[in-house]
């Protein structure tokens, strides 16, 4: 990916074909551990690992995007800090918003943490859609039916770093949600 913004979708990925989009926090540090860059990498694993959870069986990222999904993150730059400012988070919304405006047929978007919810927030008021997620705990809401226009939003819980591992029940919601997004696909 060196030379292009990261809204570049990569060459393997057919636009037409992407059917939900998974939105997670930021880019790592290491430009190697991002999705469409890495195979080994928490980001790579923990995905793949979430994917097997909810019952798509994958291998690969390439195999995820072979199914429908695109990958991507809402703050194009990696984290500094504890937390992301809610100004890096809307100016970073506005990349997120002309890469999700190449997929014309997505019919979920998966939101992996407060970031992620953030951004599509920002997203979705600038459309004067009013707020895609409401305010509130990820585990009190993400039960809801939320909806970005005719897109079906939903919010989850953060599938890349190391406490993905450790947090069991996170990773059961996770799978369900993944798992709840991909059944649109069969209706």
């Amino acid at each position: 990916m060196a030379g292009t913004t990261m809204q570049t979708i990569p060459s393997f990925v057919n636009p037409m074909r992407i059917r939900i989009v998974m939105i997670s926090e930021a880019l790592p540090h290491n430009l190697e551990d991002y999705f469409y860059c890495g195979s080994s990498s928490l980001y790579v694993t923990n995905t793949i690992d979430a994917f097997n959870s909810a019952g798509m069986q994958v291998r690969s990222i390439e195999e995820i995007v072979g199914k429908g999904v695109y990958l991507t993150v809402a703050v194009k730059e990696p984290r500094v800090g504890p937390s992301i400012s809610t100004d890096v988070v809307k100016s970073n919304s506005y990349e997120l918003e002309e890469e999700l405006g190449q997929f014309p047929n997505v019919r979920a978007i998966l939101l992996m943490g407060d970031v992620a919810i953030k951004a599509m927030n920002y997203i979705s008021l600038r459309a004067k859609k009013g707020r895609a997620i409401p305010n509130g705990s990820t585990y009190k809401i993400r039960k809801g039916k939320f909806y970005y226009g005719s897109i079906r939003v939903f919010p989850s819980y953060l599938q890349t770093g190391k406490s993905f591992l450790i947090e069991r029940s996170k990773r059961e919601m996770v799978a369900e949600d993944i798992r709840d997004a991909l059944s649109l696909l069969e209706s």
